[in-house]
């Protein structure tokens, strides 16, 4: 009897018809293809027309746009964009993964419906939303005309509008992995005598650090290539406000096509960068959470 209920299953699995099991030829080829043929027109081709269009008038000139002082401030203006977004958007992605996963309260899913609002709005409403607050005609303009302070068409505009844009990269890709983990070391930890700091640094971040680098990486990429909430609250200022999104735009529109692309194809290296780095650290967490 053993030894008829054990083979029933590969009968069963021959009875099917190879037709079902398998798809036509025709039909895999033609889907691959597909695939590749999408994959060359929007991707591949558009990122080789960057690097063509970048060099087309030889390496001096790309070096001479790379080079020019308005393009030096916008790199400069964008690492220090993402320079302060994404380490705010680090200490709060852990921050709320932990609560999110750890512990049962009231208000948790108002609280990750919040985290998300970033995701549902347009990264330009985004950026009017600070034009409407911290403007000349804001809630808070008068007051901050008064004290000389500067928040629209300003740095610190770009900021909040890069932290409000990258808020929920590292707290989405935190929650689930810590849901997914569980409790049960934590706990043993505190019934051994760790504090809250010990059992921070010696268990949850080890079990979080590749999850948490791909949040990072997420969030730097998305920094430095925001353009819809930055655009509407720098104030395109040549050399103060213009990110590197943004002076791609300026040199395009003047009809300098050769200083256009050579900044762009440095935001093309950076996402090919950022790919990479991707794919390492989602098989770097898959790795982890299989152990």
């Amino acid at each position: 009897m053993a030894t008829v209920a054990l083979e029933l299953p590969r009968k069963r699995t021959s009875a099917i018809p190879r037709s079902i099991r398998r798809d036509p030829p025709l039909v895999r080829w033609g889907l691959t293809l597909l695939a590749l043929l999408a994959l060359g027109v929007f991707i591949v081709l558009p990122l080789v027309a960057v690097f063509v269009q970048a060099f087309a008038k030889g390496l001096p000139v790309y070096l001479a746009a790379i080079r020019e002082p308005d393009t030096l401030s916008a790199i400069r203006l964008s690492l220090l964009a993402a320079g302060v977004s994404v380490p705010l958007n680090l200490v709060f992605g852990v921050a709320a993964a932990w609560t999110i996963a750890k512990f049962q309260f009231k208000g948790k899913s108002l609280l990750v419906t919040l985290i998300d609002i970033p995701f549902a709005v347009s990264p330009v409403v985004s950026g009017l939303i600070f034009v409407l607050i911290f403007g000349a005609q804001g809630w808070f303009g008068s007051w901050l005309i008064d004290h000389d302070i500067r928040i629209v068409f300003a740095v610190p505009g770009i900021i909040l509008a890069t932290t409000f844009v990258t808020f929920p990269f590292v707290a989405r890709e935190l929650i689930p992995l810590m849901q997914s983990q569980g409790s049960d070391e934590e706990e043993a930890a505190l019934t051994l005598g760790a504090t809250g700091w010990q059992m921070f640094f010696k268990i949850t971040l080890p079990n979080i650090k590749w999850g948490l680098l791909y949040g990072v990486v997420l969030c730097t990429a998305r920094a430095l290539g925001e353009f819809g909430a930055v655009s509407v609250v720098s104030g395109h200022i040549r050399g103060q406000t213009n990110t590197l999104p943004l002076h791609v735009e300026i040199l395009y529109n003047e009809y300098n096509y050769s200083g256009a692309f050579a900044v762009a194809s440095l935001l093309s290296v950076i996402a090919v960068i950022t790919l990479t780095l991707k794919k390492f650290l989602e098989w770097k967490t898959k790795e982890g959470a299989s152990k």
